[in-house]
C-alpha cells in the first residue's frame, strides 16, 4: 500500500469509529464570514507540523501565531492541514485560525471522500477544500464540487497525471492545483506541474503545490503560467519567506524556459536534445532540422566559442537557445550573456563554471546547472543547486565543455536513482542508442562527437545520430 492510500485507509477507519470531526467540536451553523479566495498575491502559505517524508517540521507550532506571522507579510490565504494521524493537523486549528482571521481566506487541506467533508469544511469556517482527484471517481469528483460550490466554497481540484486531469475537465474548476509531490511516494519532481500542465485545456487559476523553497522556485512557477503557488515546509521552517516570495509575484516575467521544456517532455517520448557548440546558421539550420530541441552556444573560453552577434543573428529560429558560460563563484554571466538573456535571444543560461549555488539565480535567470562528476560521491553535489534540473558530465582536469568523455555508467545509475537525468559528455551516433535503452535520459547534450572540427558540425553525422534517437524511443514505446 502506497503512502496516499495508508492516509486515506486510516482516515476512514477513524471517521467510522468517530465521525468526520474526529472528535474536534464542530458549530452546527457557520459563525464566520465567506472570505474570497484566489486574492493577489496569490501565495497559500500552508500551516502543517508534520508530513510523512518529512518527519516533524515544527511539532509544536501553534496555528493561529503562525497565520499572524504570515498575514502581517501580506499573506491573503492559508491552507490548514486537519489530517490528524500523518500531519498532525485538526479541524480545531482550522477554526481557531478563521477565528482569529477572519479577513484571511482558508483553504482546509486533507484527503476529503464526501459531501459530509464538504459540510462539515465549511461550518468549521473554510473558505475554500482541497479536492484530490486522484480518490476520487470521476462521479465523486463531481458531486463534491458541486456541493463545494452550493456552500458558497471555492474548490482546489488538486490533479496529478493525465487521468486526473481528465477527470477534472469535465468539472472545468476555477482552481486546478498540480502536485509536484507523488502522493503514492511523496517525491518530488519541480517540472512535474509544468509537464501537466500542457494537459490542462480548460480555463482556469493554476496553483502550483509543493517543491517551494526560495523565491526562484516560485519565479520558475509563475513564469511558465502559474497564477499562484501553495507552500508548506519551507514557510513553516522559514516563516520571513513569505515575504521573499510575494515578493515573487511583482518580478518581471523571465523568457518561459522551464514551461517550454515541460510542455517539450510532455509532448514526445524518449529525450530532449541538444546540440552544443553552435558557430553558424548552417549547422544551427541542420540541428533544427533534424529535430533539436534546444541549440548551446558557448560564450567562454573554448575552441566552439561563438559570438553574440551569431546568436542575435539566429532569433529567428523557433528553438530553445542557451548561453553557455564558466562563471566564478559570483555567478555573473558576463555582458554578452546577460544581454542575450535580457533581449530573449536566448531563454536561458547554462553555468558550467565555478558558481556558488545561491548565486546562481542572482547571476542569470532562468538558468541551469552543471556539474562535472568524478565519482558517485561527487553526485551528492546536485542536491546544493536550486535549479529544476541539473546536468552532469564527466570530469575533465582542465577542460570544461565538450570533453569528449562518457560519464561512469556506475554514476550515471547514481544519479538516475535520485534525479531525473539530464546527461552530456562523449555522447555520439555509436552509443546514443545505448545510452537512451540503459538510462533513459530526460535530455541528452552532445557536442564534440558531431563535429569535423571544433565548432563545425558534420551534417551526415547528425542525421545518423538523430536516427539512432528515434530507433531507440521507437524501441521504448514498444516495449
Amino acid at each position: 500500500m502506497n503512502i496516499r492510500d495508508t492516509i486515506v485507509a486510516r482516515r476512514a477507519e477513524r471517521i467510522a469509529a468517530e465521525g468526520h470531526a474526529l472528535g474536534a467540536a464542530v458549530p452546527e451553523k457557520r459563525e464566520t464570514p465567506l472570505t474570497e479566495f484566489g486574492r493577489a498575491p496569490f501565495l497559500i502559505a500552508e500551516i502543517k507540523r508534520r508530513s510523512p517524508s518529512r518527519g516533524e517540521i515544527a511539532a509544536q507550532a501553534d496555528p493561529v501565531h503562525q497565520a499572524g506571522v504570515y498575514a502581517a507579510q501580506g499573506v491573503r490565504s492559508v491552507s490548514v492541514l486537519t489530517e490528524e494521524d500523518h500531519f498532525s493537523g485538526s479541524l480545531t486549528d482550522l477554526m481557531a485560525v478563521k477565528r482569529a482571521y477572519p479577513d484571511l481566506s482558508v483553504l482546509r487541506k486533507d484527503f476529503l471522500l464526501d459531501e459530509e467533508d464538504i459540510d462539515l469544511s465549511h461550518r468549521a469556517g473554510a473558505d475554500a477544500v482541497l479536492l484530490i482527484a486522484s480518490l476520487l471517481s470521476a462521479e465523486q469528483l463531481s458531486r463534491l464540487a458541486a456541493r463545494t460550490a452550493a456552500r458558497g466554497m471555492a474548490a482546489l481540484v488538486e490533479v496529478h497525471t493525465r487521468e486526473d486531469a481528465a477527470k477534472a475537465r469535465g468539472l472545468t474548476p476555477e482552481f486546478t492545483g498540480v502536485n509536484s509531490r507523488d502522493l503514492e511516494t511523496f517525491v518530488i519532481d519541480p517540472l512535474l506541474p509544468l509537464r501537466l500542465k500542457a494537459h490542462i485545456d480548460w480555463s482556469t487559476r493554476l496553483v502550483y503545490e509543493s517543491g517551494i523553497f526560495r523565491e526562484e522556485d516560485a519565479a520558475v512557477a509563475l513564469d511558465a503560467g502559474f497564477a499562484g503557488v501553495l507552500v508548506g515546509e519551507a514557510l513553516m521552517r522559514r516563516p520571513p519567506l513569505a515575504a521573499e516570495l510575494i515578493r515573487a509575484f511583482g518580478r518581471e516575467k523571465t523568457p518561459d524556459f522551464w514551461g517550454r521544456i515541460g510542455r517539450l517532455s510532455a509532448e514526445k517520448p524518449g529525450p530532449l536534445v541538444k546540440i552544443c557548440g553552435i558557430t553558424n546558421r548552417e549547422d544551427a539550420l541542420a540541428a533544427l532540422e533534424c529535430g533539436a530541441d534546444l541549440l548551446g552556444f558557448i560564450l567562454a573560453d573554448s575552441p566552439r566559442r561563438t559570438t553574440a552577434a551569431l546568436v542575435r543573428s539566429l532569433a529567428d529560429l523557433d528553438v530553445l537557445k542557451v548561453a553557455v558560460v564558466t562563471a566564478g563563484a559570483d555567478a555573473d554571466p558576463g555582458a554578452e550573456a546577460a544581454g542575450l538573456l535580457a533581449d530573449h535571444v536566448v531563454q536561458a543560461v547554462q553555468f558550467h563554471g565555478d558558481e556558488a549555488a545561491d548565486n546562481c539565480s542572482k547571476g542569470a535567470f532562468p538558468y541551469y546547472k552543471v556539474l562535472r562528476l568524478k565519482d558517485r560521491a561527487d553526485a551528492a553535489g546536485i542536491d546544493g543547486y536550486h535549479s529544476p534540473r541539473v546536468l552532469i558530465e564527466a570530469f575533465v582536469p582542465d577542460k570544461r565543455g565538450g570533453p569528449g568523455k562518457v560519464l561512469d555508467p556506475d554514476v550515471v545509475e547514481t544519479v538516475r536513482s535520485r534525479h531525473p537525468l539530464w546527461l552530456a559528455g562523449g555522447i555520439g551516433p555509436d552509443n546514443v542508442g545505448e545510452i537512451i535503452r540503459r538510462f533513459q535520459p530526460e535530455l541528452i547534450d552532445a557536442s564534440s562527437r558531431l563535429e569535423t572540427a571544433p565548432g563545425r558540425k558534420s551534417h551526415p553525422l547528425l542525421k545518423e545520430y538523430f536516427a539512432r534517437i528515434t530507433a531507440a524511443r521507437t524501441d521504448a514505446a514498444n516495449r
